[in-house]
């Protein structure tokens, strides 16, 4: 409904502001590009284009919102049809960590995945505060997931 200009996009910048300060502040995050933003539709096609497009051209996206219950939540749909390999772990320990606070964490139907061996793909909340408390527990284990996936863990 954002993109639909309904409502200003909050969650994005917040994700934004994020990921940069924690980037920041841990050595072995950094970002090589400016951050890219892009607001689509609630269609899952959409989702799909916009997800391998920003795929394609880094090795880190994070969508918001589009997890719920409603027949318009249709991301995790449109990210299992663009990934090769679930992250199943990331989604469970957020919802895991998140439904403490808010036992409404427990509905999200949020999925993680790698596409193309080059890039990890996490589903997060639509809500600003939400979002926050989701990268609280995504952002310690992003750059050695990171790594993992660019071979620079020992790996390859």
């Amino acid at each position: 409904r954002a993109a639909a200009g309904m409502y200003q996009d909050e969650s994005g910048p917040e994700i934004e502001d994020c990921v940069v300060g924690f980037a920041d502040r841990v050595q072995s995050v950094k970002l090589a590009a400016p951050v890219k933003r892009a607001l689509v539709p609630d269609d899952a096609e959409e989702i799909r284009r916009a997800l391998v497009q920003l795929a394609d051209q880094c090795n880190l996206v994070l969508s918001t919102g589009g997890t719920g219950l409603s027949p318009r939540d249709v991301t995790p749909e449109a990210t299992l049809d663009v990934v090769q390999r679930e992250v199943r772990g990331i989604p469970e320990a957020i919802r895991r960590e998140t439904s403490r606070a808010e036992p409404l964490a427990m509905l999200s139907r949020a999925v993680a995945g790698v596409r193309d061996d080059k890039t990890l793909i996490v589903n997060l909340p639509g809500r600003p505060k939400a979002c926050r408390e989701a990268l609280g527990v995504l952002l310690p284990v992003l750059a050695p997931a990171l790594a993992a996936l660019v071979g620079h863990d020992g790996s390859a």
